[in-house]
């Protein structure tokens, strides 16, 4: 098929049409709003199910009692909307029924601004409801991706019956850029086999989050936890870029990547050897590619210092700690509010980075660990 110019939002929306969704529930939040209204075009047209709810905890609700009927089914927010939902994210997790999400994060807390962020993170990896429970998230950085990434996310979801949550910041919905859609998908004709259905002639399925015996939910606590890590060894996804001889290495992901690649070519161009990681999933965070860096010292040649990027406070920065294990040091650079990164700041940070490490640190100093 050809290629397409193509809103991200749009191209998100298209994408899990042709994914075969059955259903979509949700209420407007501006930067992501264009998603809802090419789900009530295409949706009716296509006889399948549209409904705009009267807010985002009755959204997720819906979601719910689709899900377990055996739909495909998706919601999408940005993030105060996305905070609404997070009781009924908690019940669908531990209902284990599969549940797709898109996040376009904007500005923050608060109702803040509709500029573009990446401060959901801590939300969508860490505390997407109450109880112990994480959903697997994907994070595109181009509409292409965008649209790859909602087609695997309805995939991954059926897999392990999970919350699946697509996480884009707000450049990600706006921008513009040729795309190539996926093929039509046909419907599902049969609903499985733990779906509520009615019970006609076989035992019935109950479908519950409410377990008042503590053994018995200790049980499913268990049972998600091996889940949990089933998909932390199976569905870690990144990619690097000019990481081979990089000395100083760049950690981010979604558009802030993309900015980041700019900053590493300037500073290659400088003699400065960048490169970059990119996380696709930000959970499972890709931990593995951070454990087979070649670390050098002054020395020797290897990844020397890690500068990580983000359009927040500096949320992913603990898990680029934890995955590193101390061998490495780490730096952070961030805008937040709805500010953008731009090449030249980051590219400062990379030349004052390199500055710093050839300067020899005293006993016992780490250099770059500061944010």
């Amino acid at each position: 098929m050809a290629k397409e110019l193509l809103k991200g939002n749009v191209a998100i929306a298209e994408a899990a049409i042709r994914a075969g969704v059955q259903a979509y529930f949700g209420y407007p939040i501006t930067p992501q709003t264009e998603l809802l209204e090419h789900m009530s075009l295409r949706m009716p047209q296509l006889g399948r199910v549209f409904l705009q709810a009267e807010s985002e905890l009755a959204a997720i609700n819906m979601v719910y009692g689709a899900a377990s009927a055996g739909v495909r089914v998706m919601t999408s927010s940005s993030g105060p909307g996305f905070s609404l939902m997070q009781e009924g994210l908690s019940y669908i997790a531990c209902s284990e029924v599969p549940v797709v999400l898109v996040d376009i994060m904007r500005g923050g807390p608060g109702l803040g601004n509709i500029q573009p962020t990446q401060a959901d993170y801590n939300q969508l990896t860490k505390s997407a409801g109450h109880g112990d429970f994480r959903s697997i998230v994907l994070a595109p950085s181009t509409v292409q991706e965008a649209i790859d990434l909602t087609v695997l996310a309805f995939d991954l979801a059926e897999k392990y019956r999970t919350i699946v949550i697509v996480a884009g910041d707000g450049m990600i919905g706006q921008m513009m850029e040729p795309a190539e859609l996926p093929a039509m998908h046909a419907l599902r004709s049969a609903r499985p086999d733990w779906a509520l259905t009615g019970a006609k002639g076989r035992q019935k399925n109950v479908i519950s989050s409410l377990r008042l015996n503590a053994d018995n939910l200790e049980d499913v606590n268990k049972r998600l936890q091996a889940k949990i890590n089933r998909i932390r060894a199976a569905e870690a996804r990144y990619e690097q870029v000019l990481t081979d001889d990089a000395e100083i290495l760049i950690v981010a992901f979604g558009t802030t990547a993309r900015i980041a690649k700019t900053a590493i070519r300037e500073a290659r161009r400088q003699g400065i050897p960048a490169g970059l990681l990119r996380p696709i999933t930000l959970f499972p965070f890709p931990n593995a590619p951070f454990k087979e860096l070649s670390v050098g010292s002054q020395q020797a040649k290897g990844v020397k210092a890690i500068l990580v990027v983000e359009m927040s406070a500096g949320q992913m920065v603990e898990d680029v700690q934890l995955a590193v294990q101390g061998r490495l040091p780490v730096r952070f650079y961030g805008r937040t509010g709805g500010a953008v990164p731009l090449p030249d700041e980051i590219l400062d940070q990379i030349l004052m980075l390199a500055h710093r490490m050839d300067e020899a640190p005293t006993s016992g100093e780490s250099f770059a660990m500061a944010a």
